[in-house]
């Protein structure tokens, strides 16, 4: 349902309306009304975009107007402060215009692209960035004339993120990416621009520290000065006129309260002016802070001062040099006598005002009406929310009087020559209060015959005449009522000469404030007459000799125009400022963080708050081998940008020189490569009181400073390490869940794995048809889901109990899983000799049902899967049983005599240099630990010098003796690799093989370099190995699986199940094969070397 808004338009205050509809067409539906804050007379109606895109401009205060047709749909207008023809327009899909209204062109519309906007303020920003603008400041800072160099420039902040912000400037005319200007380099807070007067201010958050700059004259930006540790978490611009800032700040020890600070003219340096005033939150969430300027009297300020716990009110009448309290009235409304004894009882006031136009708020002054100060307050030695009263002053808080004993709403009219005071209730109310006399008697008049609920007053056109409109309701559901109240006919003639006297401004009997006698020319409170529009305050102005109260600091106060007296005492000496050694160098990054991605630029910010910047050079030392110099420190305001080619930690330092001296700071980046992938590499069974090695492995390998979260078992506290593994031991039985949180730069990835933890537990390892392999995708999800289906067709086959036998299918091709049977501990009753006992019975059960081809399962229609159990071990080193088998004899002793064959052959042979296999990392993110090739050189930047070449060079082919091959096996490691292990089985007795732990300690692969050169025919003859009978009398499986060596580093995940080909030689047929599954243990996986 559409809500019609009608609009009207009065042309005698209120006494007569017409429909402005009416004016527009019939059939033209109204939307917004806008009036122009340069020219009243011009007015603009926006039409309901739904029925008719339209805007139509009126220029005779809405007597006619003229339409004109829009192509995109306007949300809203926003005037320019000073240019009348200047409007930006912006709409619901962000895209903002820029209209120029002329005589010649009426309506034109800007040739640039549309400027992309926030929903929240209409702000202009590059039309080729998307960027989204503060929504928290005026939308529109506009050019100050005197001070801005170009007219109609603006000042934007444009938000990056939600925790940075740029400053730019450009002409509203075209606001391009060529034609935007960056006063301040780098990036500032969101919400932190502030442009009044002369004055520019932002801030910067740098590692959990706020600075504030401040530019004067729109010269280069400069870190705000406040007194020695006040330590600010909060700042805000109070007041910038006359050359000289007001803020108000919140140190690290305050919470309701500000101090009050005051500049110099520069606006860097403060001086403490007013300790822990009182602050509030507003209805918007911003901060209030109880701080009143009055209007019409210069240098005059009120404040809230919290004091021991208790809130009082302060006067100041020269800028927060000197402060004291109010005196209470002498007599109350009555005429009672008011017993009030400074400092222990005073006056204290409200001192919130209003944001809503139509209502007053706690206290009220006008430029027009000087000394006379209106205010709720209360007495007594605190400020009170109970028993509140209104005050009035007409003396510029010298005396103050009591007007009413209820909260009114005073209003000023014909230029403060009379007051008007409204009852301030929720009540209806049909009287209302009239004073010609300053507040001295009140005559009360009725303005409705029935009452009404007033929801504000309006005064037409402002407080220059004397005719207000009071509306509201006179019930809670009916529409609004217009009432016009005309206090013309009270007067009968304009105030002349005699009806004026001249008053002198003072503070308590000083006249001499700011260094000068005010003398203002004021109506006598008994004339009755009508000052009018054409009514100017007169001031008369004469200068005081100076004393010490008119300094601060050794500084005469701002504005102070005193003259003579002691001003040669505490007037500073102008003097040839002598040349300074550097001090205050800063070096941040463009964006105030410590990271960068690699490959990407990063732009270092140097500042210098001492020193001649013009004969200081500037060097920077990137901390990959490459410096750049710069002679003039003004030279690298747009900051200095660098491209890190490698992964790692650097030290960046600036250092600013000259012939005085110089200093150093240091920066170090952290330049990181995005974390794609991570790979938890864990058992899949472990024995509970044992040792368990769990590792991280990363993709790419090198992503710079990496941090470890370990959540293991059951523990409610992680583990945090800077190292990719860890060891654990489960002290209980059961299923635990072990994650582990890589943190990498701003990624965190995760990855988890579940471990069944047993006492005593036995293993074997299963090899399956080959056509499974055709099926496997090699993913985590499917080797689950096939190890239920392996473990439910055993669990058939045998008749085991599901409980005792586990089952995972292990990564790679072929495909292979390892099962895992687990006692019953009401058979074993948890004693070791019977558990082995227990735990053979189970296994031969099982093994005998895999040898005669029981166990199978339908992968799927038409694909039968045979499981084996696996027999990868056809000579084994380690005999399991107590008699030496005489074929395993004759086996290892021709293994020697190859062995002694092939080594006779090489020493005989030339020897062949060689070079280590290289390990290539992740082919965008290199680790490079040796300096890095310069990335932009200048006349002053040194490159390194080229690494030098590799002592062992890879040998050609060729080389080699004729019919031999090269064959090159290289193991790659130079650490302990966890979650490699290597297992022993004990055999001596029954008890040695009940131990308690599958994994043994780790050992430590140093590099190592084997050769062979040998006769084709004899590696053949090498290659064929004879196999056990028993293994012939079985369905033969597949032939054992190719460990090729790869480049990329050895992955400890589920590799302890892997088998792995240490080295390849394709030429000469030899394949080194890891034979390192065999069969069952109790206790410990048996492993052959």
């Amino acid at each position: 349902m559409r809500t019609l808004l009608l609009h009207f338009r009065s042309t005698d205050y209120g006494t007569t309306y017409q429909k402005l509809n009416e004016k527009v067409g019939a059939k033209t539906i109204l939307s917004y009304l806008y009036v122009s804050p340069n020219n009243k007379r011009k007015i603009m109606l926006l039409t309901d975009p739904e029925v008719e895109n339209s805007l139509l401009i009126s220029t005779d205060e809405g007597a006619t107007y003229q339409k004109y047709r829009l192509s995109f749909y306007v949300l809203s207008l926003l005037f320019h402060p000073q240019q009348e023809d200047w409007i930006l327009a912006y709409s619901h899909d962000q895209k903002c215009q820029p209209l120029i209204l002329s005589s010649s062109h009426p309506l034109i519309l800007s040739s640039s692209q549309p400027l992309i906007i926030s929903s929240s303020h209409p702000l202009i920003i590059s039309s080729s960035q998307p960027l989204i603008i503060s929504s928290s400041h005026p939308p529109i800072l506009s050019s100050k004339m005197g001070v801005d160099k170009e007219a109609g420039l603006i000042h934007l902040e444009t938000s990056v993120s939600d925790t940075q912000a740029l400053y730019i400037t450009c002409k509203l005319q075209n606001c391009s990416e060529g034609n935007k200007g960056k006063p301040f380099p780098g990036y500032i807070d969101p919400n932190s621009l502030v442009v009044q007067d002369e004055y520019v201010f932002v801030q910067v958050t740098t590692g959990g520290r706020t600075i504030y700059y401040v530019s004067s004259q729109r010269d280069v930006f400069t870190p705000m000065k406040l007194p020695k540790y006040t330590l600010p978490k909060d700042l805000h611009v109070i007041s910038t006129d006359e050359k000289r800032v007001v803020a108000a700040v919140q140190e690290w020890n305050q919470n309701d309260t500000f101090n009050l600070y005051v500049s110099e003219s520069g606006g860097v340096y403060y001086t403490l002016a007013l300790e822990n005033v009182m602050s509030s939150m507003g209805p918007e969430g911003n901060v209030m802070i109880d701080l009143y300027e009055v209007a019409g009297i210069k240098g005059m300020f009120l404040a809230n001062k919290k004091q021991e716990s208790q809130v009082k009110t302060y006067i100041t009448y020269n800028k927060g040099r000197d402060w004291r309290l109010l005196q209470a009235p002498h007599v109350d409304l009555r005429g009672n006598s008011i017993h009030c004894m400074l400092p222990y009882c005073s006056l204290h006031l409200h001192l919130h005002v209003s944001a809503n136009p139509y209502t007053s708020g706690n206290i009220a002054s006008k430029e027009s009406a000087p000394g006379i100060i209106m205010a709720s307050g209360s007495i007594g030695a605190e400020l009170s929310s109970s028993n509140v009263s209104m005050y009035i002053t007409s003396d510029a808080g010298n005396t103050w009087r009591q007007i009413f004993d209820e909260e009114y709403s005073v209003l000023y009219l014909d230029q403060g020559g009379a007051l008007v005071a409204i009852r301030h209730t929720p009540l209806p109310i049909r009287h209302l209060w009239l004073s010609f006399d300053e507040g001295r008697l009140w005559n009360k008049y009725s303005f409705t015959s029935s009452p009404l609920f007033v929801d504000g007053v309006l005064g037409e056109p402002g407080e220059e005449t004397l005719i207000m409109t009071i509306f509201g309701h006179v019930s809670h559901r009916s529409e609004w009522q217009l009432v016009k109240i005309d206090f013309r006919s009270i007067f009968n003639r304009r105030c002349t000469d005699g009806d004026y006297q001249t008053w002198h401004l003072q503070n308590q009997g000083e006249t001499c404030l700011m260094g000068v006698k005010r003398i203002y020319r004021k109506l006598k409170s008994v004339a009755r007459c009508v000052m009018g529009k054409t009514h100017s305050v007169t001031v008369i102005s004469e200068p005081c000799d100076c004393t010490e109260s008119d300094f601060e600091c050794y500084r005469k106060v701002v504005s102070n125009n005193c003259t003579g007296g002691v001003v040669d005492l505490y007037t500073a000496r102008r003097q040839p400022c002598p040349r300074q050694a550097p001090r205050g160098l800063h070096l941040v990054t463009s964006d105030a963080t410590l990271t960068a991605t690699v490959n990407s630029n990063v732009t270092f910010m140097v500042f210098l708050e001492e020193g001649s910047g013009s004969r200081t050079t500037i060097m920077l030392d990137f901390g990959n081998g490459n410096t750049i110099s710069y002679s003039n420190i003004s030279t690298v305001e747009d900051g200095i940008r660098h491209v890190y080619r490698s992964v790692g930690i650097y030290r960046v330092a600036a250092t600013a020189r000259n012939d005085l001296g110089a200093e150093t700071v240091l920066l170090y980046l952290h330049v990181t490569c995005p974390l794609e992938h991570i790979h938890l590499s864990a058992p899949f069974v472990a024995v509970k009181s044992k040792e368990v090695n769990l590792t991280a492995v990363l993709w790419p390998s090198q992503v710079g400073t990496v941090t470890y979260i370990w959540w293991l078992g059951n523990n409610s506290e992680p583990v945090i390490t800077l190292d990719g593994s860890v060891a654990f031991t489960f002290s209980r039985e059961g299923i635990n869940v072990v994650t582990v949180q890589v943190s990498a730069g701003n990624i965190i990835l995760q990855d988890r794995k579940t471990i069944a933890v047993h006492e005593y537990f036995k293993s074997h390892l299963l090899a399956f048809s080959s056509n499974l392999d055709e099926h496997n995708p090699d993913v985590a999800e499917w080797r689950l889901d096939v190890s239920r289906v392996i473990r439910n067709s055993m669990v058939q086959a045998t008749g085991q109990d599901r409980e005792q036998l586990l089952v995972t299918v292990l990564p790679g091709l072929p495909t292979t899983a390892e099962f895992f049977l687990l006692p019953d501990k009401q058979v074993t009753e948890g004693k070791p000799k019977k558990t082995t006992q227990h735990l053979d019975e189970l296994s031969e059960m099982v093994l005998g049902a895999l040898n005669q081809n029981l166990v199978q399962f339908t992968f799927r229609p038409g694909v039968q899967i045979t499981v084996y159990a696996a027999h990868l071990s056809a000579v084994p080193l380690v005999d399991t049983s107590e008699k030496h088998s005489g074929s395993a004899m004759l086996m290892l002793l021709s293994g020697v005599v190859l062995g002694l064959a092939v080594f006779v052959i090489y020493k005989f042979k030339s020897v062949l240099p060689l070079q280590p296999f290289p390990m290539p990392l992740h082919p965008l993110c290199p680790y490079n630990p040796t300096p890095e090739p310069p990335s932009n050189l200048t006349p002053n930047s040194t490159p390194n010098p080229p690494p030098p070449a590799s002592p062992f060079p890879l040998p050609s082919r060729s080389s080699a003796p004729e019919g031999f091959t090269l064959c090159v096996i290289v193991i790659l490691s130079s650490r302990k690799i966890p979650g490699l292990s290597i297992y022993a089985q004990m055999q001596n007795e029954k008890e040695q093989e009940m131990i308690q732990s599958p994994v043994g300690p780790a050992v430590d692969a140093t590099v190592a370099v084997a050769t062979a050169a040998v006769a084709p025919a004899a590696v053949t003859a090498a290659a064929i190995l004879p196999v056990q009978p028993q293994q012939q009398k079985q369905k033969q499986p597949r032939p054992p699986r190719e460990l090729v060596v790869t480049t990329s580093s050895l992955e400890p995940l589920d590799t302890a199940h892997k088998a792995h080909s240490i080295g390849e030689c394709g030429e000469c047929g030899l394949k080194l094969e890891d034979t390192t599954r065999s069969g069952s243990t109790v206790g410990s996986r048996s492993r052959s070397s």
